[in-house]
């Protein structure tokens, strides 16, 4: 709850009721097709009274006291709140209890004998499943964690009185949960996952000493600020984090700062007075966190952090690029089913046995019931359709081994096309290309001997190879870069995607090196490069003639916090292989896109060119929506969707459906196998008790977990004129998620999706342009 009793923006979507306007699905949204497979949740049943109210007060004082911890302790000194079960911020009072009256006056003394009046109003009865109780839940669970000695970081709450050491590393996690209540389709239910904060063993004063060796003095100061500026530090001693928004170098540790008592102190005196810590570095610089006040339209508080103190947490691009790094962190947060569920059993026990949160819960009328069983459905199995073959794969999850001697759906030949490589790759260069040339043929792809340049390494020389020897007639150029420096990639992408449009492909040398894998890699680079010249990889059956689905995903642009990607990706033909895709930059403060129509409406004339027709349905999929704004895109997305379809030349409008997909979710599934816990089998569908009754929504299982939990994915049909049986769009969802040519294997969410996803990815990251439209009909960004 913010302050002033605002509903935060993950509670927002609550009110979004929008499974009542689906005529189809009213009365049920489950599927019935499938095998019955009992599925064990990290949810858990909390009961209530029946008659169960939350009241809600506003509480105003005169004369009006700016300290909220003021405002606190005088309400609850007060005997008639005594004993109750209560939660305010300073303005808004909740009750688990009426008061007497509607309105009641208090008054009590300050310290300094000055005498404050209060008066408490009733403004609201709110019954149990309603946002602002959601929220009141939330908070209640949250000093009860804080009860369990946690503390919370962000949303999550991690317990540092048992880190997990990797001192090969220099790192430390911090093990705890991510906790939510919400009301599912009959009851309200606590869910709790595994999470894990990572934190290095390295102050920013450490990190600046070691940056200051590696550039010199001249240009420290802007590699530090470069480096360290937007990074999340925490401090040991209160346990708090904070943004890096600055850094002051004109402030030093011996400098005095006023305290809210208006005296003034040093800071080296005031951390050996509060925590008793010495401070070693007397010359240090200070950095600077703005802290966003929780009063309304009020100026960020700055706060002055000393290097020194502050431990800097997550980890950098280059450590996650650090193999042995990142499987060191996998062995330890990449818990098997079981290794997870011990966790949540302690959690449920530890809440259960402590006196405190026991008391906290019935206090509040609140019961914390047993771990929710369910019964999912597992859908049949896909049939992969390639040229003249229909393959049965052994595993859903990899049919690479099952296509191998198979030919591909359709390709171009490669005729004309480029090689820009140095010296010292001409010879892993020579044997790559018979492998590619090689593979190509027994896929159906061929693939010409190309013009290779040799250059010197480094970014000018390649991209110069490149603008001296393109032309109108080259299908495709192919870099050989020696090694992964991001200028190499960033250059020739943005010039070929934008300046000079060619499908491109980026190879490092030393991928090409690995001898005992050369076969592999070609197959993989060779179904790329087809792809990108039009080609179609495989297919599988859609039972539904004439429809269009869509992909879109929004990411913010890395160089401009300000700016965000909006990424557009349809199918153009009957057998969902062939693909339209269109990207825009807009200046915006949200996650909602504002160019839809225009897609849209190009991607329906691109089918109509190849089908002579319209789409008879078209089914979108929303990716990257962030917290509360469910309204928004029903407000703003859905009618500019619409407004193309209506618009569209066709005697008959085409039927649309829209549905948000949401790859993190709280909820997990285990099945329970030879007395133990096991992912769920592909394909798993949960449409029923883990679902939320104002919405048709529903989850799948469409991804394989090697290692670790699987995660599901969530779906959320927020518009449909389509009219599909539940069934149908879980199927249709499910086939969706074979059809990503980048893998040959199951994804966690549909194909379209994820093309949307690399388009945005690719020019967030290195373009920072809009592609030119004469790319828009390959997958030029696989």
């Amino acid at each position: 709850m913010e302050r002033g009793g605002k509903i935060r923006q993950d509670f927002m979507d609550l009110s979004a009721c929008t499974r009542e306007k689906l005529a189809h699905v009213r009365d049920c949204k489950t599927g019935s097709s499938g095998i019955p497979v009992k599925l064990v949740t990290n949810l858990f049943s909390l009961g209530l009274p029946q008659d169960w109210q939350l009241y809600q007060y506003h509480v105003t004082y005169m004369p009006d006291l700016e300290s909220r911890s003021v405002r606190i302790a005088l309400l609850y000194s007060h005997r008639e709140l005594s004993g109750r079960a209560k939660a305010f911020d300073g303005t808004i009072l909740f009750l688990s209890q009426k008061l007497e009256e509607k309105v009641t006056e208090l008054s009590s003394e300050t310290r300094r004998g000055e005498t404050v009046k209060m008066t408490i109003t009733l403004t609201q009865e709110l019954p149990a499943s309603s946002p602002v109780c959601i929220q009141v839940f939330s908070i209640i669970f949250k000093k009860i964690l804080k009860k369990l000695s946690m503390y919370q970081i962000g949303r999550n709450f991690y317990k540092p009185s048992e880190p997990v050491e990797i001192p090969q590393h220099k790192l430390s996690l911090w093990p705890g949960f991510a906790i939510s209540v919400s009301q599912f389709e009959s009851q309200l239910l606590f869910s709790a996952d595994v999470s894990y904060k990572i934190l290095r063993n390295e102050t920013v004063l450490e990190f600046m000493t070691g940056l200051c060796y590696q550039t010199g003095m001249a240009g420290f100061t802007h590699m530090c600020e470069k480096q360290l500026l937007g990074l999340i530090v925490l401090t040991r001693y209160n346990n708090k984090t904070y943004r890096i928004d600055d850094i002051d170098w004109s402030v030093k540790p011996t400098d005095f700062f006023q305290k809210r008592d208006g005296t003034e102190i040093t800071y080296v005196d005031y951390y050996k007075q509060q925590y008793d810590i010495t401070v070693s570095d007397l010359h240090q610089p200070m950095l600077v966190s703005l802290l966003k006040s929780k009063r309304n339209n009020t100026e960020a508080r700055m706060v002055h952090l000393i290097p020194e103190l502050c431990f800097l947490t997550g980890l950098t691009s280059q450590a996650t690029s650090d193999f042995q790094l990142m499987k060191a962190v996998a062995e330890e947060t990449r818990l098997s089913p079981v290794g997870r569920q011990q966790r949540l059993a302690r959690l449920a026990d530890d809440i259960q046995r402590n006196k405190d949160a026991r008391f906290e819960l019935e206090t509040w009328g609140l019961h914390f019931g047993c771990q929710m069983s369910l019964t999912g459905r597992v859908v049949p199995s896909e049939k992969i359709l390639v040229q003249g073959h229909i393959c049965q794969p052994v595993s859903a999850a990899d049919w690479s081994k099952d296509i191998r001697t198979c030919k591909i759906l359709s390709a171009k030949s490669l005729n004309k096309w480029l090689i820009i490589c140095s010296n010292r790759a001409e010879n892993v260069t020579e044997n790559f290309l018979s492998c590619l040339r090689r593979v190509g043929s027994s896929m159906g792809f061929n693939v010409d001997y190309p013009k290779i340049i040799k250059v010197q390494e480094n970014p000018a020389a390649f991209l110069g190879a490149i603008q001296k020897h393109i032309d109108p007639d080259i299908q495709l150029v192919m870099c050989i870069l020696p090694s992964n420096q991001q200028s190499y990639y960033e250059s020739i992408k943005k010039y070929l995607s934008c300046d000079c449009p060619v499908p491109s492909q980026c190879v490092l040398a030393h991928t090409l090196s690995k001898q005992g894998m050369m076969m592999s890699i070609a197959t993989k680079i060779a179904m790329q490069m087809a792809c990108k010249l039009g080609g179609e990889l495989w297919a599988v059956e859609i039972p539904l003639k004439s429809l269009m689905v869509v992909g879109i995903d929004v990411c913010k642009d890395a160089f401009n916090k300000g700016i965000v990607v909006v990424g557009f990706v349809a199918s153009v033909n009957l057998r969902i292989t062939r693909w339209f895709s269109r990207c825009i930059l807009q200046r915006t403060t949200t996650d909602v896109a504002d160019c839809l129509k225009v897609f849209m409406t190009g991607a329906l004339n691109k089918w109509y060119k190849y089908n002579q027709d319209l789409p008879a349905r078209i089914v979108v999929y929303r990716d990257g929506v962030g917290d509360g704004q469910l309204k928004t895109l029903i407000e703003y997305e859905v009618p500019q969707l619409l407004s193309s379809v209506t618009e569209a030349r066709s005697s008959t409008s085409s039927k649309l459906s829209v549905i948000v997909v949401r790859k993190k979710c709280m909820p997990r599934f285990f099945v329970e196998m030879n007395r133990t816990l096991q992912n769920p089998p592909l394909g798993t569908v949960v449409d029923s008790e883990a679902t939320r009754p104002e919405w048709y929504d529903f989850y799948l299982v469409s991804q394989a977990a090697c290692r670790g939990t699987v995660n599901p994915t969530y779906y959320n049909v927020i518009y449909d004129d389509n009219g599909l049986k539940p069934d149908h769009m879980q199927r249709l969802t499910f086939k969706l998620c074979h059809l990503y040519f980048n893998w040959p294997g199951l994804i966690s969410i549909p194909a379209p999706c994820q093309y949307a996803h690399k388009l945005t990815f690719l020019v967030a990251q290195s373009v920072h342009k809009e592609p030119s439209l004469e790319l828009a009909n390959s997958l030029f960004y696989l």
